[in-house]
C-alpha cells in the first residue's frame, strides 16, 4: 500500500469514526427528548369510583358512591342527589361554577366551589325537549350538548332557555367530548371533529379506535388502547407519549400537569411536547 493510499484510508477510517459519533449522540438526543416527554412529579394512594381532576388551586375532585367529592386546600366538601343517578361527568374548567351531568335523569346541576348548587337545568321539562348525552361547560351560561335524537353539537344557553346547532348530524355513535369556552372536539367510531362558538367546523380528521379525548387551551390528548397520543390538527398520524402505568383508568390535563389514575394511584406528570 503506497503513502496515498494509506492516507486516504485513515482518512476515511476518521471521517467515518466522527459520522458514527455524530448519529449516536442525534439518537441519545432525541431519545431524551421523546423520553422527556412526560416527567413523573408524584404519586399518592387515591381511592375513588371516577378520578374527576385537579384544578389550578391543587383541589382534587372524584366521584365515589354516587356522590361529588372536592379536597384540597379549600377544605373537603361533598355533593350528592341520589334521584338524579349515577354522575355521567363534571366539569371543573371553571371551579367556580361546576357543571354536573346525569345522563339516566337527563339534568345538569351547578354547583359553586363549596359544592353548593346555584342551579339545576331539566332538560326533560324544557318546552323544547332535549335529549342529551353530553353536558360540558361553554362560559357565558351555555353549555356544549350533544342531542341524541337529532346527532348533532348545540349549544345550550340556560338563562336564556335558547339552543343554536353547531353541527350537521354525526353518522355513528359519540365516544368522547373535550371542551373550553371556544372550541368543542367530537369523537365518533371513526372520525375526530373540532368546532368553535360561532358554529365553524374547523376541522374533521378520520380517527379510528380512540376511547377517549382531553384537552387543555389547544392542546389535545388522545387515549387508545391504554396509550396516550398527542392529536394537532396537521397531523395524520398522532404522536405516542410514553406513560409506564399499567392501567389508564382516568386522566385529567391542565397547563401544567398531566394527571393519571389507574385505579390505586393518582399519578402526576409535566408534560413538555416532543420538539419539531
Amino acid at each position: 500500500m503506497n503513502r496515498n493510499q494509506t492516507y486516504n484510508a485513515s482518512t476515511l477510517f476518521v471521517y467515518c469514526r466522527g459520522m458514527i459519533r455524530i448519529l449516536i449522540v442525534l439518537f441519545l438526543c432525541s431519545f431524551e427528548l421523546f423520553g422527556q416527554a412526560l416527567t413523573a412529579v408524584d404519586s399518592k394512594e387515591f381511592q375513588a369510583s371516577r378520578y374527576v381532576g385537579t384544578d389550578a388551586y391543587k383541589n382534587n375532585y372524584w366521584v365515589k358512591d354516587l356522590a361529588l367529592q372536592k379536597k384540597g386546600p379549600e377544605g373537603d366538601f361533598v355533593y350528592n342527589d341520589f334521584q338524579l343517578g349515577q354522575i355521567s361527568s363534571v366539569d371543573i374548567i371553571n371551579p367556580l361554577k361546576l357543571v354536573v351531568f346525569y345522563e339516566d335523569t337527563n339534568t345538569v346541576v351547578l354547583l359553586d366551589n363549596k359544592l353548593s348548587e346555584i342551579e339545576r337545568v331539566n332538560f326533560n321539562n324544557l318546552p323544547d325537549f332535549l335529549n342529551l348525552s353530553t353536558a360540558t361547560n361553554a362560559g357565558s351560561n351555555r353549555l356544549w350538548i350533544f342531542n341524541v335524537d337529532t346527532q348533532q353539537l348545540e349549544l345550550y344557553n340556560y338563562r336564556d332557555k335558547l339552543k343554536t346547532t353547531i353541527s350537521q348530524p354525526f353518522a355513528g355513535k359519540l365516544v368522547s367530548q373535550a371542551s373550553n369556552f371556544n372550541y368543542c372536539y367530537t369523537l365518533t367510531e371513526q372520525k375526530l371533529r373540532s368546532f368553535n362558538s360561532y358554529g365553524s367546523l374547523l376541522s374533521e380528521t378520520v380517527l379510528e379506535g380512540f376511547n377517549k379525548i382531553l384537552l387543555h387551551d389547544k392542546l389535545l390528548i388522545g387515549l387508545k388502547n391504554n396509550q396516550l397520543f398527542l392529536l394537532t390538527e396537521n397531523a395524520i398520524e398522532p404522536i405516542k407519549l410514553p406513560v409506564s402505568e399499567n392501567t389508564i383508568k382516568d386522566l385529567f390535563l391542565t397547563k401544567e400537569f398531566l394527571y393519571i389514575y389507574d385505579g390505586f394511584y393518582l399519578h402526576t406528570y409535566t408534560l413538555t411536547l416532543p420538539k419539531k
